[in-house]
């Protein structure tokens, strides 16, 4: 008896525990249902708050669909109407139409539709959703920022915007409202898709600079109508609802971090919104930054510390005489008659190293005044404080990117920005089409300049080797030079180094440059030297020499005659002038005029060795003065009397350049902002770079100005430059130079690289020369240099120690071609360049390049004389003006003529 109590007590325990744990539970269930309830309805509550605080509302009913119409009112509401209106075209009225409700007078139908979809959308538009509300399924995924709470209506542009983003830019008329059922399509090639309710997102996601891809209101190329009715829209968004739960059932609402991974799973999923994602536009010169500012700041104080320094004829040549003058005048004249003038009344003196001229003798005013030494050194040192500054040289590094990567395409829709290897892609088939259009045009049959060779090196080996076995046998008991105390005809000086004509060959004359020469500009010089020997070199390659330079000029016109011979191949021959004597530019223009050295196909530069320091040590010169009163004394005499030189008044009228050369490479000091002048320069060591390069612009400077009032022609800056040594000399050479030679060590400063190509300085670029001497082929920087649109030209150089060929500059091409594969279209803009950078006559580029070869842009384009396609000629003019528009911040002024 006392088991079965013991069971039954058991039993009623155990089901006083369930009932208790049932009694708990239940108690739990309902005190959860409880706390529910409470939550939803304190959310309901706050939303009924909201919609009666919100300045504006939409009511959904089942017979209509309210669209939004841009027409605003000073509240903040808008104008809305029906599908069945908007298809019919019904005009909306100015009139104010307030949908704004109370509690009390909501309608019951519409606030049922609203509970029965969670979260009314227009409602969502209108306030942030707090973090501590419960996720919640919604069919459009966008957040309106928090200061437009009280603003007008516009759906199609919210999204999910992480805070750190940039905020979303439209139209001039910001803040208005725009109008949805309306797609404005700009910055693109083809049809857009119409805009969706998620698409919207998607599209201010990947166009966020709406400033000038939108077009005027009127001038909508697309319109889109509302496309479908009431059951299409309703089936449409309840498919992108189930596309929001599948792909993520919750929406992480703490903050704003993170965008919605819904709309990017729909993204992939809906084919329509791949047409609507279109790549970002680039406002080249909108200004994003103070430091952005200061930098381009920076860059036109450079541009502007240019134009007042170099040297600009007061009348361009082509405003000189007119066309049919200037080529009848170069086609009747002798190069060779010299008419006697009278001498003008100008005064001139040197004063500090710049000759300095008045209108006579007891004037005191100067004509031509130009910057003095302190100026120049002092913006050379803000020109370098610029190059070495952080910001400057990351934001020109980062324009040369662009430049080198991308193109700018004008089209009908706004302007569209495509990689430049895609360009190339995609539009070298028409400039292959462009150029086969042009009759009798190819690379062969475009004129082309060698804008930088050095005459005592202006034929090739073979050719200088036939020249010296041809005199050897005809001419060998001509006296050629004097040395130790005798006279030795040729036949002698050969036995003297116990050669014979049958011995010589090329590799015994050993005038060509090899591996030895690299980085060794000393054994560069020395190939100059045929056999090694000096003797043999002032024989063959001088002027100022026993028999008057008679060889140089019989090799001399044999050259000219091989280059008339080509007919579409010029060439700029550099011609050394010491500064050692005055007399020196007397000699060298009686050796022209009495040799008859002229041809139309050659044009002439002086170049000046920078040798004072080899001058000083030998007693020649006492100081740099007296370099400086040997070169340009001379030329003042000859430019006010012409009478006083004869020969030289001709010579100058085939000079167009004046050019220095010498290895860069060797160290100097930096000039400070005060230096001594040439006169005190009296010390053992060379002057610097930038030292040479003011003196000679200076009094080039005043020569021209000089000149020009006298109808003579100038005479413009031409150096070598940045081939080795500091940057310092292409800083000089910016500020001071029309054009450079070589210029290779652009490469190292991405300032000034970037200024050169603001400032379009022609560079004349040897990439054969620099892989014997400083830069192997491979790191030249010729080709990036051209992709990004710097003017670039090739030239020889120096085609004895370098070229194989008998013509050097085609030898330049072909191997630029085949290495870094340049098309056709490539070496025709080549060519095309070299014309503009030389100094051939106004009515020579006439003939050449076309009527209207100083026109900017594809305007002076003539593809039938340069077979360069207008498209390829375009893209070059559009780029630099979108980067003359981003360093001035959209206030670049383009005259129509180009300077020159």
């Amino acid at each position: 008896m006392d088991s079965s109590s013991s069971a039954s007590s058991s039993s009623a325990s155990a089901l006083h525990l369930a009932m208790a744990a049932f009694f708990g539970a239940s108690l739990m269930a309902i005190s959860a249902f409880y706390f529910h309830k409470r939550s939803v309805d304190q959310v309901l509550h706050r939303l009924i708050q909201i919609r009666r605080s919100s300045s504006s509302s939409a009511v959904v009913d089942d017979e209509a669909v309210t669209l939004p119409k841009s027409i605003d009112d000073d509240d903040g509401g808008g104008s809305y109407f029906t599908e069945s209106e908007f298809e019919e075209g019904t005009e909306i009225d100015d009139e104010e139409i307030d949908f704004r409700y109370e509690r009390e007078s909501i309608d019951q139908r519409a606030w049922q539709q609203i509970l029965s979809r969670s979260l009314d959308d227009n409602a969502l538009s209108h306030f942030r959703i707090s973090s501590s509300v419960p996720n919640v399924v919604l069919t459009k995924h966008w957040v309106q920022d928090d200061s437009n709470l009280n603003g007008p209506m516009r759906t199609d542009n919210l999204d999910f915007v992480p805070s750190n983003m940039p905020p979303l830019r439209i139209g001039k008329n910001d803040g208005e409202n725009q109008s949805a059922p309306k797609m404005r399509a700009a910055a693109v090639e083809r049809l857009m898709t119409p805009r969706t309710i998620i698409g919207s997102a998607h599209e201010g996601a990947g166009d966020s600079d709406e400033e000038r891809t939108e077009l005027a209101d009127g001038e909508d190329p697309f319109s889109y109508e509302n496309r479908n009715g009431l059951t299409d829209s309703v089936e449409m968004e309840n498919k992108r609802s189930a596309g929001i739960d599948n792909g993520k059932t919750g929406l992480d609402l703490h903050g704003e971090e993170q965008a919605d991974a819904a709309s990017l799973q729909i993204g992939k999923n809906d084919l329509d919104l791949t047409d609507l994602i279109v790549p970002p536009r680039v406002a080249l010169y909108e200004s994003t930054n103070v430091e952005e500012n200061e930098v381009k700041k920076m860059l036109c104080e450079c541009l502007d510390l240019r134009e007042s320094f170099l040297y600009r004829e007061d009348a361009a040549p082509w405003t000189k005489a007119t066309v049919a003058e200037s080529s009848q005048s170069e086609m009747n004249g002798d190069p060779f008659h010299f008419d006697s003038s009278e001498a003008t009344g100008h005064y001139f003196r040197m004063e500090d190293g710049v000759v300095r001229v008045y209108a006579s003798k007891d004037d005191t005013v100067e004509l031509f005044p130009v910057a003095s030494s302190t100026t120049f050194f002092t913006d050379l040192h803000h020109v370098l404080k610029i190059m070495a500054a952080g910001n400057v040289r990351s934001a020109c590094y980062h324009r040369l990117r662009f430049l080198e990567e991308a193109m700018s395409c004008k089209t009908s829709l706004g302007t569209l920005l495509h990689k430049f290897r895609l360009h190339l892609l995609v539009n070298s088939d028409n400039e292959f089409l462009a150029q086969k259009s042009a009759p009798h045009r190819d690379f062969y049959n475009v004129r082309k300049v060698d804008t930088h060779v050095h005459h005592s090196a202006c034929m090739n080996q073979k050719h200088l080797l036939r020249f010296i076995k041809s005199k050897l046998r005809k001419e060998p008991d001509e006296v050629v030079i004097f040395r130790d105390g005798k006279y030795l005809t040729l036949r002698e000086v050969f036995e003297s180094l116990d050669l014979t004509g049958y011995d010589l060959n090329v590799d015994l004359l050993d005038v060509h440059a090899d591996k030895s020469t690299f980085h060794r500009f000393d054994k560069f010089n020395l190939k100059y030297n045929p056999c090694g020997q000096s003797r043999l070199r002032e024989i063959f390659l001088k002027q100022d020499n026993l028999i008057q330079g008679r060889f140089l000029a019989e090799v001399t016109k044999q050259v000219l005659s091989d280059l008339e011979a080509s007919k579409y191949q010029m060439a700029e021959y550099r011609i050394s002038i010491y500064g050692r004597k005055q007399s020196e530019w007397d000699q060298l223009a009686s050796w022209f005029i009495n040799n008859g050295i002229y041809s139309k196909s050659a044009i002439w530069l002086i170049q000046l060795p920078r040798l004072y320091n080899i001058y000083k040590g030998m007693g020649i010169v006492t100081s740099f003065q007296n370099i400086l009163d040997n070169i340009f004394i001379p030329l003042f005499e000859v430019t006010v009397d012409p009478n006083s030189h004869p020969h030289l008044h001709l010579f100058l009228m085939q000079v167009v350049g004046f050019d220095l050369v010498d290895d860069e490479s060797k160290p100097e000091r930096r000039p400070t902002k005060h230096m001594p002048t040439p006169v005190e320069w009296t010390n053992e060591f060379n002057p610097a770079y930038s030292y040479y390069a003011y003196y000679c612009y200076a009094n080039l400077y005043t020569l021209n100005k000089l000149r020009e009032s006298k109808g003579l022609p100038t005479i413009k800056l031409r150096p070598h430059c940045g081939e080795a040594g500091d940057v310092d000399h292409l800083a000089a050479g910016f500020l001071l130079c029309h054009n450079i030679s070589h210029g290779i060590n652009l490469r190292k400063s991405p300032v000034l690289q970037y200024l050169y190509y603001l400032a379009q300085i022609g560079l004349a670029m040897s990439p054969l020369s620099n892989n014997s001497l400083f830069l192997d082929y491979h790191r030249n920087p010729f080709p990036t240099f051209f992709q990004r649109g710097l003017n670039v030209s090739l030239s020889s150089d120096d085609p004895l120690q370098i070229h194989l060929t008998k013509e050097a500059l085609l030898e330049e091409y072909s191997v630029a071609s085949q290495v870094w594969k340049l098309s056709a279209c490539d070496l025709c803009e080549i060519a095309r360049n070299s014309v503009y950078q030389s100094g051939f006559s106004h009515a020579t580029k006439l003939r050449w390049l076309g009527g209207k070869y100083f026109i900017r842009g594809p305007e002076g384009n003539d593809i039938d004389k340069t077979n360069v396609p207008n498209l390829r000629i375009a893209f070059r003019h559009e780029t630099w003006k979108e980067e003359m528009q981003y360093v001035y911040s959209g206030k670049a002024r383009f005259p129509r003529e180009m300077d020159m």
